[in-house]
């Protein structure tokens, strides 16, 4: 069983929305809430490239190409982070991962396809 759970990726026209979900396992709990949470994207052929990133304290980054369009949040009662992703191109189609990490301890989870395509 992962320690990390992705969710909701699909596939969705351009210009469409789908929001992604991740769930940290109870065995990293206390490492999600200290740490910074964040996602993660690799399309085939490409390196992995950080999309966003939520810290314990709420501070966000985006990647340029991400900005006004998707959105992070967390939720640290549930152990949860979220990504929303609005007006979808078709170069957002990759795998989104999920990841936590705290000082030099980085957990990842197994992913979620997201392909945009009409």
């Amino acid at each position: 069983q992962g320690q990390l759970a992705e969710s909701g990726g699909g596939l969705v026209q351009p210009g469409g929305s789908l929001r992604l979900s991740c769930v940290a396992s109870e065995s990293i709990s206390n490492i999600a809430r200290m740490g910074a949470m964040g996602w993660y994207r690799q399309a085939p052929g490409k390196q992995r490239e950080s999309v966003a990133i939520i810290t314990s304290e709420g501070r966000t980054t985006y990647e340029d190409s991400v900005k006004g369009r998707f959105t992070i949040s967390r939720d640290n009662a549930k152990d949860m982070v979220y990504l929303q992703m609005d007006n979808l191109k078709p170069e957002d189609s990759a795998i989104y991962y999920c990841g936590v990490t705290w000082r030099t301890v980085g957990y990842w989870g197994q992913g979620t396809q997201v392909t945009v395509s009409s």
